[in-house]
C-alpha cells in the first residue's frame, strides 16, 4: 500500500482485478469513496449499538452458520482465491478450510470471555468493596487485509470481533478483493444483523479514509510503513497491526535434516514465498550445511511450479510482475554481493522458479529485509551467539524456528531471540488460530489467535461496589 492524495467525493474511480497467472480480468469494481465509508462506518455504528447487547450464545450461532455457508461454497471460494491472487488451487482449499475453523473457534472462545473478581481491601486501611472486570464491546471495528490469505485473515478479524459483540467494516486488498467479497455476502444469508458487517473496496485511499472514520479499533495486516500511516490517520483509535517480518530458520548440528530441509521448502515456497512469517533467511550449522544443501537441493528440483489451477502444481506465481521483477532484482544485488545462486530464480512473467542462495551476505537487500518471493536466503554459521545477534538487528521480530534437540540451545534462543514466537522442531510459519500470533519491534502491535483477539477487541470495564 502506498499514500496517495484522498478522493474528492464526486470522484468515481475504478480498478480491475486481474490474474496473476494468466493476465486474465477477472473483475472491475469501484473504489468506495469517503462519503461512502462515512455512510458505512455510521450505519455500523447503529449496527454495533444493537448487537453489543447480544448473547454469547447468538454471536456463536451467527459464526457457526457462516462457516456452514463458507463450507458449502468452499470449491468456488477456494476458484476465486487461486485465480485473484495466484495460490495453487491445493492451497487455496486449505485456507478456506481455515477458515471455518477460525469461525468456529471464536465463536467457541466467546462462550468464554471470563472476567474476573478482585477485592479492594488487600492493604491496611483498604476498602471493603469488590471490583468485577468484565470485557464489552469495543464498537466499530475496522478490518484491513491483504492479498495472500483473502479469506483466512478476514476470519482472524470477523471472527473475534463478532464473537466479542462488534460490528465489522472490511477493506480488502485491491488485488485480491473477491472472495472476501463473498465471505461479505455470506454474512447476510447466514442472519447477521443489518449492516453488521460491510466491505469498502479499494487502495491507500480506501483503507486511509476508513482509518479517519469514527472506527473503535483499528485491525490491519500489511506493510509497515502502511500501517504506521494508518496509524497516523486512526489517532488515537486503538491498533491491533502485524505488519510482517524477516523470519530465520536454525539448523543445529544435530538436527533431523531430512525434516529440516521439507520444512524449508514448505514453508518458504507456499504461496511462493508470500507469507508473512515464512522461512526467509535460512542459517545452518557449518557441519551439517554441505549435506543440508544437498538434501535442500534435491527437494527444491522435485518442487512443482507453474499453472496454479491444476492440482499437481505445488506453487504459483507471485501477486503481480512487479513483485517478480523486485524479486529477482534482489537476487541479482545479492549476487553482486558475493552470494551463490544453487537454484532457479529465474523469471516468466508472475512466476519467480523457487530459488537457493548460499553464502548471502547479512547486509543485502534479500537477507535484511522482508523479502515476499520465492528464494531461500542461506548463511553458515558456527557460533549461534552469532545468528541471535543477526537476528536481533533485524527491525522485524515475528517468528523463528529452529530445529535441534539440544534443550540448552533452545533454551537459549527461547531467552534472547527478539520474536513473538520460537517454534521447535518446526518452521517460522507454523500457526494455529488459537494460539496467539504476533511480533514486536517492526512487526507489530497486539496479537491475533482468536481468543487473545476477542480481549484485544474487547474493552475492560470495571464495576466497583
Amino acid at each position: 500500500m502506498t499514500l496517495a492524495t484522498p478522493m474528492r467525493a464526486t470522484e468515481v474511480t475504478e480498478f480491475t482485478v486481474r490474474n496473476p497467472w494468466s493476465g486474465a480480468l477477472l473483475a472491475t469494481l469501484p473504489q468506495t469513496s469517503q462519503t461512502e465509508i462515512l455512510a458505512i462506518v455510521a450505519r455500523a455504528q447503529v449496527a454495533a449499538a444493537g448487537f453489543r447487547t447480544s448473547t454469547p450464545y447468538q454471536r456463536r450461532e451467527l459464526l457457526n452458520r457462516l462457516a456452514d455457508l463458507i463450507a458449502r461454497d468452499a470449491e468456488a471460494m477456494a476458484q476465486t482465491i487461486s485465480a485473484e491472487m495466484g495460490k495453487t488451487i491445493t492451497e487455496a482449499r486449505g485456507e478456506v478450510r481455515r477458515a471455518q475453523n477460525t469461525l468456529r473457534l471464536s465463536g467457541d472462545a466467546g462462550t468464554f470471555l471470563d472476567g474476573e473478581v478482585l477485592h479492594c481491601a488487600i492493604v491496611s486501611g483498604g476498602v471493603d468493596r469488590q471490583a468485577v472486570v468484565t470485557y464489552v464491546p469495543t464498537g466499530v471495528v475496522a478490518a484491513i487485509t491483504p492479498f495472500n490469505y483473502p479469506v483466512n485473515l478476514l476470519c482472524h478479524k470477523l471472527g473475534p470481533a463478532i464473537a466479542a459483540g462488534n460490528a465489522v467494516v472490511a477493506k480488502p486488498s485491491p488485488k485480491a478483493p473477491l472472495a472476501a467479497d463473498h465471505l461479505v455476502r455470506l454474512t447476510v444469508e447466514a442472519g447477521f444483523p443489518a449492516d453488521l458487517v460491510q466491505i469498502v473496496h479499494g487502495g491507500a485511499e480506501a483503507a486511509l479514509g476508513l482509518a479517519r472514520a469514527p472506527i473503535d479499533l483499528l485491525s490491519f495486516t500489511g506493510g509497515g510503513l502502511a500501517g504506521l500511516a494508518l496509524k497516523r490517520a486512526s489517532g488515537l483509535v486503538r491498533c491491533l497491526m502485524e505488519l510482517g517480518g524477516n523470519d530465520p530458520l536454525i539448523v543445529l548440528a544435530d538436527a533431523d535434516l531430512a525434516a529440516a530441509a521439507a520444512t524449508a521448502i514448505a514453508q518458504r515456497f507456499e504461496i511462493a514465498g508470500q507469507s508473512c512469517a515464512a522461512v526467509k533467511k535460512l542459517y545452518v550449522h557449518s557441519t551439517v550445511a554441505a549435506e543440508f544443501t544437498e538434501r535442500l537441493l534435491a527437494g527444491v528440483a522435485a518442487h512443482r511450479s507453474g499453472d496454479p489451477s491444476l492440482p499437481e502444481t505445488q506453487m504459483g506465481p507471485v501477486i503481480d510482475q512487479a513483485s517478480a521483477v523486485d524479486i529477482v532484482a534482489r537476487m541479482t544485488e545479492a549476487q553482486s554481493a558475493g552470494a551463490r545462486v544453487l537454484a532457479g530464480g529465474t523469471r516468466e512473467g508472475a512466476l519467480v522458479v523457487p530459488a537457493v542462495m548460499a553464502d548471502v551476505p547479512q547486509a543485502s537487500r534479500l537477507f535484511s529485509t522482508e523479502t515476499f518471493g520465492p528464494v531461500l536466503a542461506m548463511r553458515r554459521f558456527d557460533d549461534l551467539a552469532q545468528v541471535v545477534s543477526e537476528v536481533n538487528a533485524s527491525e522485524f521480530g515475528l517468528q523463528a524456528g529452529v530445529f535441534t534437540n539440544d534443550h540448552a540451545a533452545i533454551r537459549q534462543l527461547g531467552r534472547s531471540l527478539q520474536v513473538g514466537g520460537l517454534m521447535v522442531n518446526e518452521g517460522p510459519d507454523f500457526r494455529a488460530e488459537h494460539v496467539p500470533f504476533g511480533g514486536i519491534k517492526g512487526s507489530g502491535l497486539g496479537r491475533e489467535g482468536v481468543r487473545i483477539a476477542l480481549r484485544e477487541m474487547s474493552e475492560t470495564r470495571v464495576v466497583i461496589d
